[in-house]
């Protein structure tokens, strides 16, 4: 499906502030960018890099005020999400040089602390994928999606004990109990159609198979139609905004809707 994908920002700066962003999401084997516009009022200038991971980066200073960050961007998104049950647990002296930071354990994702409870959640599923669908349908059942009962420094052993929080917890618990057997796993970051409510997203992919598969503890059933931003170890390495002062977010608004036909189209 083509999406028109819109997020609004608005931060207020005790003093010129430095900061990075990631706002921008970029071409990739699951989508397709047709355009894409980022603006600041008032304006200043923005610098552009690709980080470590391949995602697409802005470096800024917002003024002492009100600034107003804007993207918006045009993508053709895949309808669905593969899905093969029958993808096996990749071999570790087998998985690519530039997956194997994914197997180890990152600043939300303790991996090394929930050995027990992987192997208690996937017992008696097949190597692979079917050992990270286990995870997922396990988080889906067993926790809770709650706003306000997680914050910026939960990590996914936080949530393995309270057993409640919001999609980026979600992920981080995902990616945590997939590397301690082995599975390397990563943070994604986007959007996602028809979320309620509507808000910036995250989910896990798993390396199995040779490749990278989709998993969402958030939803009922596999779905399409995601634009993804960026890609990490955890959310640390795919935040929306970082920085560097003091700066507080006022308002957030983000929206994803199908384009609409050109004029004189059906």
């Amino acid at each position: 499906m083509r999406l028109d994908v819109a997020c609004s920002l608005v931060y207020e700066a005790t003093w010129p502030t430095p900061a990075l962003m990631m706002l921008r999401p970029r071409t990739g084997a699951a989508q397709t960018v047709l355009t894409g516009c980022l603006t600041v009022e008032p304006d200043v200038p923005i610098a552009e890099f690709t980080d470590g991971f391949g995602n697409f980066c802005q470096r800024l200073v917002l003024p002492a005020g009100a600034s107003t960050i804007r993207l918006h961007a045009t993508v053709d998104a895949v309808d669905s999400i593969d899905v093969d049950l029958t993808a096996p647990r990749v071999p570790i002296d087998q998985i690519p040089d530039a997956v194997t930071q994914y197997l180890l354990p990152s600043r939300y994702c303790p991996s090394d602390l929930v050995f027990d409870q992987a192997i208690e959640i996937t017992r008696g599923a097949l190597p692979g994928y079917p050992q990270a669908e286990a995870i997922r349908a396990w988080i889906a059942a067993e926790v809770r999606y709650e706003y306000g009962a997680s914050h910026m420094s939960t990590s996914a052993l936080d949530t393995l004990e309270s057993r409640r929080g919001v999609c980026r917890d979600f992920a981080h618990l995902g990616i945590s109990l997939c590397r301690a057997i082995d599975i390397p796993a990563r943070m994604v970051a986007g959007y996602l159609h028809e979320l309620v409510p509507m808000d910036a997203h995250a989910w896990f992919e798993a390396f199995v198979g040779g490749r990278w598969f989709t998993f969402d503890a958030t939803q009922m059933a596999p779905r399409g139609n995601r634009v993804i931003v960026g890609v990490g170890r955890d959310a640390a390495d795919v935040a929306m905004v970082t920085q560097f002062g003091p700066m507080r977010l006022t308002a957030m608004d983000v929206s994803v809707r199908p384009t609409a036909p050109a004029p004189g189209r059906a």
